[in-house]
């Protein structure tokens, strides 16, 4: 049996919170900070961030290379992960986007070395789904120079712990545009002849705040037991939280298709592909990729009117569903620390109205279909991302030769 160190023995006899507030301080300890004043130009763009990692900042940071890439700043992707040095090489003049959410840049970097940020100017990529942000954050400024949000409602509650520094650059989605897929309703053993709503969320991200519960009865408000009409849940992360998984599977009908599972990103796309609408009753978004990703494929979404989804829809492109803001109240503990903050709370009768009317009307989801692409594909199509590199004095690797 392998003997422990005295200095073993102890760390694993502390209570898991105080380990946690260890590791935080050798991190921030070990990692290198952004210098205080960046340089006035940089050559080209790497990004860093969790890109091996099947996640919804992993996705963040995929997206966001490729569309530095596809602007002409090369997108050299550097992959972090906790407990592990950088892989990947940049350019000495090269400017650095990390996808990292402020709490998290001292452990992705604590083995990153001295060197890594010095002389280099670098910008920081933060998601959160709340009109506040944790206090904590705030310390994430020592190692970026500027903060991009995602969506207005992001860059609003950013604002107030880095005052002037935050600027809003809305997720490239329609720069990069959505992966081809073709319908396959077989696949899924859906029904060729029905009308499919679709709900596509995470269970690590939030059962409260995805309010799946709330879809599947506006659902059964508006259909009840109706064979022509069916409702597809795609979960992923029912490990994180197995009470939630099974609650959402007991909800499984003749007309309600439940997949707990893990799928490769391909197959995601053709479910949403194989959907004619998209539904999401979250009670609050950072900025609602599902959504996003199904607008810029043409489907009607209808979608809670409040928070990150604003950034790319509006009462003209989308089924937007009324809501009433209440307190949060977050069982995984995620948003517990924040006192007097609130959430939206859908209205569940006026969602139902929304989907009986696109479920009986093939002429109406075409029309507000083709409204959101449209919509999407502006509000996304990566301007705010190549003028904030300008405004930070980042050239393309196109015009150094």
């Amino acid at each position: 049996m392998e003997r422990l160190s005295l200095a073993h023995r102890i760390w694993r006899r502390l209570p898991p919170n105080a380990r946690r507030a260890g590791l935080g301080m050798m991190a921030r300890a070990l990692a290198p900070v952004a210098d205080k004043v960046p340089p006035d130009k940089s050559q080209g763009l790497a990004v860093a961030g969790e890109l091996s990692r099947a996640s919804g900042v992993g996705e963040a940071a995929r997206l966001l290379a490729g569309a530095a890439a596809k602007l002409g700043y090369g997108g050299v992707e550097i992959d972090l992960g906790i407990g592990r040095r950088p892989r990947g090489t940049m350019a000495g003049d090269a400017a650095l986007l990390m996808v990292v959410n402020a709490p998290s840049i001292p452990l992705m970097l604590a083995r990153a070395g001295r060197d890594f940020l010095r002389t280099r100017r670098v910008i920081g990529a933060w998601a959160w789904e709340l009109p506040v942000v944790p206090s904590i954050w705030r310390q994430g400024g020592r190692y970026v120079h500027e903060v991009w949000a995602g969506s207005p409602f992001i860059a609003a509650a950013l604002e107030p712990l880095l005052p002037g520094r935050v600027r809003m650059v809305p997720n490239p989605l329609g720069l990069r545009g959505v992966a081809p897929a073709m319908p396959d309703r077989a696949a899924f053993g859906l029904p060729q002849d029905a009308v499919v709503t679709c709900m596509v969320l995470s269970l690590g991200s939030s059962f409260s705040r995805k309010n799946p519960l709330a879809g599947i009865a506006a659902f059964k408000r508006a259909f009840g037991d109706r064979r022509d009409q069916m409702l597809v849940v795609k979960l992923s992360g029912g490990a994180a939280d197995p009470r939630a998984a099974a609650c959402i599977t007991a909800e499984a009908a003749h007309n309600i298709l439940i997949f707990n599972e893990t799928w490769p990103r391909a197959q995601v796309d053709t479910l949403l592909e194989s959907s004619d609408i998209v539904l999401s009753l979250h009670r609050s978004e950072g900025f609602g990729l599902v959504p996003a990703e199904a607008m810029l494929r043409g489907k009607p979404v209808v979608a809670t009117g409040w928070s990150g989804n604003m950034a790319f829809m509006d009462e003209t492109s989308a089924a937007l569903v009324g809501y009433e803001l209440v307190p949060v109240a977050d069982e995984s503990g995620l948003y517990g620390h924040l006192p007097d903050v609130r959430w939206a709370e859908p209205d569940i009768g006026h969602a139902a109205e929304w989907l009986r009317r696109l479920g009986d009307d093939a002429a109406l989801r075409a029309r507000l279909g083709a409204r959101g692409q449209a919509f999407a594909a502006r509000a996304l199509n990566g301007d705010e991302m190549r003028e904030s590199l300008a405004a930070n004095g980042i050239l393309p690797v196109a015009d150094l030769i």
